[in-house]
């Protein structure tokens, strides 16, 4: 049997007398996506930090091909040149144009050549069309193109796994789905990827697994096609009637 791309194992983490993980299990294999579902609050966020090593777990441990990644001996940095994340937040360098800003990492990180890292931005820019905007600032494009320039930046590193982090929760409803595609089309190439999302139709249409997150703990886990049409925990049924009934899903 094949081992899992990442482990998360019995993972958990409080700020002062608040849990916000719990006892998290969780494995994602090679190619896999894997969505996180829940209320705001419910632990999503904090989980996709602790695998990118921006908060320190408590308890448990991550793993990532096989290494124990939360290993007080482990390089951070070394860990985050393998992963890309992406937040709602764009968080784009304004004084710096498009090109610029995904060239920036490579270049400063990897050591990449800038011929080198502007030929893989312009290919990036390219493939998700936005080539035509290499030269433009940031504050000249929509925020459904921010958004698909931090992923290409973050694809920029060739991570093993993307992390996303409701990414198109700070975006206007018709920039939505540009951002979605996207993210299909990262599914096809086979990017390894972990979303936490309140888009609830693309998670049921793109995720191999999808993870139900109340209160810090991992309630239910399943395919889409069992979780969302016959959920077994009482407090997920709950969620998704509300979701239905607000018309989105």
């Amino acid at each position: 049997m094949t081992s899992p791309k990442l482990e998360i194992k019995r993972v958990s983490k409080a700020f002062d007398e608040k849990v916000v993980l719990e006892d998290v299990d969780l494995a994602v294999g090679l190619h896999d996506v894997v969505c996180l579902i829940g209320s705001s609050g419910s632990g999503k966020s904090t989980l996709l930090k602790c695998i990118n090593l921006l908060v320190p777990i408590d308890g448990g441990s991550i793993v990532l091909d096989g290494e124990i990644i939360t290993d007080p001996s482990v390089n951070p940095n070394q860990v985050r040149q393998r992963m890309g994340i992406v937040f709602q937040a764009f968080n784009l360098f304004p004084h710096m144009k498009v090109i610029d800003n995904i060239t920036l990492g490579p270049r400063k990180v990897h050591g990449t050549g800038h011929a080198d890292a502007e030929e893989t931005a312009r290919r990036l820019l390219d493939q998700f069309g936005l080539l035509d905007k290499a030269d433009e600032y940031p504050d000249r494009l929509s925020g459904g193109q921010q958004q698909r320039v931090a992923i290409v930046r973050a694809l920029a590193y060739e991570p093993e796994l993307m992390l996303l982090d409701e990414v198109t929760s700070a975006l206007d409803p018709e920039l939505i789905a540009e951002v979605l595609n996207v993210i299909r089309d990262l599914k096809t190439s086979g990017m390894t990827m972990l979303i936490a999302t309140h888009e609830m139709g693309f998670a049921k249409d793109v995720a191999d697994q999808v993870c139900f997150l109340d209160a810090g703990v991992i309630l239910e886990k399943a395919p889409p096609a069992q979780l969302f049409k016959n959920p077994q925990q009482p407090r997920t049924r709950q969620f998704l009637q509300r979701i239905v009934e607000a018309g989105r899903l």
